[in-house]
């Protein structure tokens, strides 16, 4: 194999890699020596801005090939036909975590995936949980301020993080789950995935559905203990990447199966609660799992920077036959995605390989930071114009929308839609085994017990009103572990079930 010539980044063979030019053996470095200055700024840029968010990820390479027939439900040409593949990338990663942070760090997984298909990427950005903390994109920046450090200490802060839960009732699904032993997955690849929105199929004959998106593992759901989990910080930060590497490299593809439910326009106008809930979930009961096809996980990438950093992903980036609902943290999604990658990475985000759509892309985009393609040659970089052959293609357009009302307010989240608790209530009592309530009781007085301040005892009490309004057996368990003694109207007061 011929050798290569070291070079700087302009091309030109340099020899002197390891010494500076300076005035004699032992006088001053000259300004001259490019290579030395080219080496050390670039050095002090390799550190793009960290995520907000998922700061810690890993990722994989992988195909999705269809199993069932949904053409009845969705138009979207990677479902075309039975036996289709698409080539897919995957990054999973720590939502709250900082880089540099444990992987087995309680915390909700991001669970991310780029389908590469023939109408454009779609991105289907979710979690390894079917719910979140809140319903109203306007409490994210705050909710994740509480996972992040307090600005007086820069530490944790349980009193923070238990503030906003306790202020904020519809995290208590979310709250329940993290808590349990799913809030430390043993990998990656033994937990499942969420789109967790609901989001919309529309078929060729242009009627919609609303749909959510699941992702089930085949390896079989694997938990760390607290302890465990705690212990594992001490052994390996980075002991889920290395799994999903070692895993891959010896031939042992995780594989996850794509279901999803549907529900109609007409089931969704009289259903129970709002559909478009972020931190509720529809019943398998009603709205049984439907089978699409496997995901399977093949390549790990050559370079991590490259592919898994630079690897951007925005709900907004659907496909034909894919579309949005009006789920409110969806909707402000669309925007703080791409503005975010557009923040970290740079305008042009989408001409990075691992971003990049492999077929054909022609639009009027144009200049901007780290533009890295032919920047559309000598074509006119205006619409309309008399010289390109770029053309609309009808068979895309989207129908028009029907919205419900024509009045535009800021209408309370939680107005006729305040019950935070049933299903919280329904996950500890039948979703849980005796285990998994032990488990989950003890995680939450752990936690729970690093609250302090002059405001510890309201947070505390607020807090334990959720979980007995929840289930009465729960808000006693906590209570008795953070060696707290409630009378009995107290216990009425919480629980109003108790009172009927």
């Amino acid at each position: 194999m011929k050798n290569k010539k070291l070079t700087t980044a302009s091309g030109r063979p340099y020899t002197e890699f390891e010494n500076s030019m300076t005035v004699g053996n032992r006088g001053p470095v000259l300004l001259q020596d490019y290579f030395l200055h080219e080496d050390l700024a670039h050095f002090n840029r390799e550190r793009i801005p960290e995520r907000v968010v998922h700061a810690k990820g890993s990722g994989a390479f992988g195909t999705f090939t269809v199993t069932h027939d949904i053409s009845k439900y969705t138009k979207a040409q990677l479902f075309s036909e039975i036996g289709k593949q698409t080539e897919v990338f995957v990054r999973f990663s720590i939502v709250g975590g900082e880089k540099g942070g444990a992987d087995s760090e309680r915390d909700p997984r991001g669970f991310a995936i780029k389908f590469y298909t023939e109408d454009g990427n779609w991105d289907l950005v979710g979690n390894n949980t079917p719910v979140f903390f809140i319903k109203d994109a306007k409490k994210f920046s705050h909710f994740i301020h509480t996972q992040k450090r307090d600005p007086k200490t820069n530490c944790k802060s349980p009193t923070m993080m238990w503030d906003f839960f306790s202020l904020n009732p519809e995290s208590l699904h979310q709250v329940l789950i993290l808590m349990s032993d799913r809030g430390t997955p043993l990998s990656y690849r033994h937990m499942h995935g969420f789109g967790s929105h609901t989001f919309s199929l529309i078929n060729a004959s242009d009627e919609k559905v609303w749909v959510k998106f699941h992702l089930v593992c085949q390896q079989g759901i694997k938990n760390f203990t607290d302890n465990e989990a705690n212990e594992m910080k001490g052994i390996d930060l980075d002991q889920a990447q290395r799994d999903l590497v070692e895993a891959i490299e010896k031939k042992d593809f995780p594989k996850w199966d794509l279901k999803i439910q549907v529900m109609t326009e007409e089931q969704a106008k009289t259903f129970q609660f709002n559909p478009f809930d972020l931190t509720k979930v529809w019943s398998h009961k009603e709205y049984p799992l439907i089978d699409v096809g496997t995901m399977e996980l093949n390549k790990i990438p050559e370079n991590y920077f490259r592919d898994v950093e630079q690897a951007a992903f925005a709900p907004a980036h659907v496909v034909d036959g894919i579309s949005y609902s009006p789920d409110k943290v969806l909707q402000g999604r669309l925007l703080s995605y791409p503005d975010a990658q557009r923040y970290r990475l740079g305008v042009n985000y989408e001409q990075i390989p691992v971003n990049v759509c492999p077929y054909m892309v022609a639009n009027y985009q144009r200049d901007g930071l780290m533009q890295t393609g032919n920047n559309g040659g000598s074509a006119p970089n205006y619409r309309p114009n008399s010289f390109d052959d770029i053309v609309v293609d009808e068979r895309y357009s989207e129908q028009p929308m029907e919205l419900e009302s024509n009045t535009a307010d800021w209408f309370d989240r939680n107005k006729n839609d305040d019950d935070h608790y049933t299903q919280p209530g329904l996950l500890y009592k039948n979703a849980m085994n005796d285990k998994d309530r032990q488990h989950t009781v003890s995680n939450i007085v752990g936690s729970m017990s690093g609250i302090c301040g002059e405001k510890k005892d309201e947070i505390i009490n607020r807090q334990l009103c959720h979980f007995f309004r929840a289930d009465s057996q729960l808000g006693i368990a906590v209570a008795n572990g953070l060696g707290i003694t409630l009378d009995e109207k107290t216990i009425k007061t919480c629980n109003p079930i108790l009172t009927s």
